[in-house]
């Protein structure tokens, strides 16, 4: 039994006992927590530095209007833009999501990179045109235009459900970072840094938002290359790191598996993949918010790619962040161990590893972590004032706000939404790996939501009762495929096979966290498929998390289309151009006349072929 496990034990063959052979993993895990002055002042000068710019947009340079405070007056630069959408998105899910995801599964997700290409693409030709060129505040608005206030309500709806699911992780994140080098209690770090966030966002809103996602993208990507670099030198350069995870089955071609229960595979990360990113960085308000904020529709082109590029560099850079970790620990797994109690302290680990012996590198590299989380925060919050002012207050009610009613409102916004994500962390710490429980949560709304701007923008034909109808049955739909999913992943009844690792290279003693892999070394007459799934489990249960989002997706349109079919289809041509794609300008033909009405049965007196006939008519008429 040792010698499968690789406790690191001998025994005596005359007596039978186990003689413990150097130190236990919780002296290895406490010889970790080097996190001493130098480290809190890196990491409270961050926090600071956010806290200064709140105050000089707070205070100093206060905004003229409400415009200033949610789009920056429409005069923001590309470049900043560019990096807050950047920050935005990078949150310290995909920081520690990532090298987790490469550590136990594989490089598999990484060909991620095609549906990011093609949601660029998309987004360049048919939605960001359409957005920007409307000169709206609030994506929602474009719902209201195109359909009526009920579907633009469901629409506010579903993105406050989609932060709500997705703000929570976003904080938990980097709380397992802090708590894994330092011991403080995840709860007591989370509130203090929401704090922070919800202080700075709501007094300097979104010029304070972009500046400080400036700075915190700057440490992100420097802690994460510092963690690259040191850590390729200290095992012998990248060489070893490719060839250990080559040798492990960890670096691999595209999975072509048409099967849509597999994890990953070229068609769940191309096309799945690509319809979850056309949702959180298309239409998405904390998104698309930014993209309203500069002047023109190329200076947005500009940053939509700049965005991609980057976004994708710092996808890689975790990838191999995560190789690094395996190329390090490939003898002695952590998990198994349980140096690491959860998956997503992996790196952490690996940085104290790496950086612990420098005063003040770890404190840059949590201090990383922090920053692509309270940019993700600090960006869902001023879109909810966003979307509580223009689709929630003014729907319901029609009395104008004075400027001063207004900052109130959007700062009690922040202020509340973000006291309800910090006390949901509570319910996240329980769920499993952020990386797959955040792109499968965010399904129950993200496919409906994607379908309200998808109709809207390409589908002309499908009226406003056939949009509300659809979206909010798929909403329905998915609470119940998601609820069931994570159900199954939390009971143990699935889970997807896993890269190998040993313990036989570890120098400490240990009780062995038995994972599914080692119940099957340990038990070889155990069946394969019932450890993957059991047969109870409906198979929509089992799919790859990617396909979700364009299951409520599909959902949607096709409930949309039929109820717009039964309670009478759009015409095309009575939709304003402005609200559907560019290149239907050429496909649909606009009305003969510019008021001619809807119905054929009306005869107009200015149609000088329909005038002619009617005086032919007229003419007989005397003559009998």
């Amino acid at each position: 039994m040792a010698d499968i496990l690789g406790v690191g034990l001998i025994t005596s063959a005359d007596q039978g006992q186990k003689i413990v052979l150097g130190m236990t993993v919780e002296d290895i895990g406490s010889s970790m927590k080097k996190f001493g002055w130098p480290d809190y002042v890196v990491f409270f000068i961050m926090l600071f530095l956010c806290v200064i710019v709140g105050v000089y947009y707070g205070f100093f340079k206060k905004m003229k209007s409400t415009q200033d405070y949610l789009v920056g007056g429409r005069e923001m630069k590309v470049f900043p833009i560019s990096m807050s959408l950047i920050a935005s998105f990078i949150s310290g899910i995909s920081l520690l999501g990532i090298p987790t995801e490469i550590y136990v599964y594989g490089i598999q997700y990484i060909y991620i990179g095609f549906g990011i290409i093609i949601m660029g693409v998309i987004t360049h030709v048919i939605y960001l045109p359409v957005f920007h060129n409307l000169k709206i505040t609030s994506t929602y608005e474009y719902l209201h235009r195109r359909f009526d206030s009920k579907v633009r309500l469901l629409a506010s709806v579903l993105f406050m459900i989609n932060l709500f699911t997705w703000l929570p992780i976003v904080i938990y994140v980097p709380a397992l970072a802090f708590n894994q080098v330092t011991g403080i209690n995840i709860h007591w770090i989370t509130s203090a840094v929401c704090i922070i966030c919800i202080f700075y966002t709501s007094l300097g809103g979104i010029k304070a938002v972009v500046l400080t996602d400036v700075i915190q993208t700057l440490v992100m990507i420097g802690a994460m290359l510092l963690v690259a670099i040191k850590g390729t030198l200290d095992i012998g350069g990248i060489g070893v790191v490719w060839n250990r995870n080559l040798e492990s089955g960890r670096i691999e071609g595209p999975n072509f598996d048409p099967n849509p229960l597999s994890r990953h595979t070229i068609w769940s990360l191309g096309i799945g993949g690509f319809i979850y990113m056309l949702q959180t960085s298309t239409v998405n308000q904390s998104m698309i918010q930014r993209y309203l904020s500069l002047p023109t529709l190329k200076t947005a082109n500009k940053s939509l790619w700049l965005f991609i590029f980057g976004m994708y560099l710092v996808v890689c850079l975790c990838a191999y962040c995560g190789m690094l970790v395996y190329a390090t620990y490939h003898q002695c797994d952590p998990l198994t161990t349980m140096l690491a109690k959860e998956k997503d302290q992996l790196l952490p680990i690996l940085v104290m590893e790496v950086l612990g012996k420098f005063p003040g590198l770890p404190g840059l590299f949590v201090a990383g972590i922090f920053s692509a989380a309270l940019s993700s925060l600090s960006t869902g919050l001023n879109s909810m004032a966003a979307v509580i002012l223009e689709d929630v207050y003014k729907t319901f009610f029609r009395k104008e706000l004075t400027q001063n009613h207004t900052y109130i409102l959007m700062k009690g916004t922040v202020i509340i939404m973000g006291i309800i994500c910090v006390g949901l962390v509570f319910v996240v710490e329980k769920l499993g790996a952020v990386l797959q429980l955040t792109m499968s949560i965010n399904s129950i709304a993200a496919g409906p939501s994607l379908a309200l701007f998808t109709m809207g923008i390409l589908i002309p034909w499908i009226n406003a009762k056939g949009a509300f109808i659809g979206s909010s049955t798929s909403l329905v739909i998915m609470s119940w495929i998601i609820v069931k999913y994570q159900t199954t992943i939390i009971s143990g009844n699935l889970f997807f096979p896993e890269k190998p690792t040993s313990t036989d290279g570890c120098t400490y003693h240990f009780t062995p966290k038995l994972h599914p892999s080692i119940n099957l070394r340990l038990n070889p007459s155990l069946n394969t498929t019932d450890v993957i799934h059991t047969d109870e489990i409906f198979m929509l249960y089992r799919l790859s998390y990617l396909w979700y989002t364009l299951i409520g997706c599909v959902i949607s349109i096709l409930i949309g289309g039929i109820v717009s079919f039964f309670t009478k289809f759009n015409d095309a041509r009575d939709i304003d151009s402005m609200l559907i794609a560019p290149f239907y300008k050429k496909l649909i033909k606009p009305r003969e006349y510019p008021n001619e009405p809807k119905s054929n049965e009306i005869i107009f007196a200015y149609d000088t072929k329909i005038r002619s006939n009617i005086n032919d008519l007229d003419n007989e008429s005397h003559n009998v």
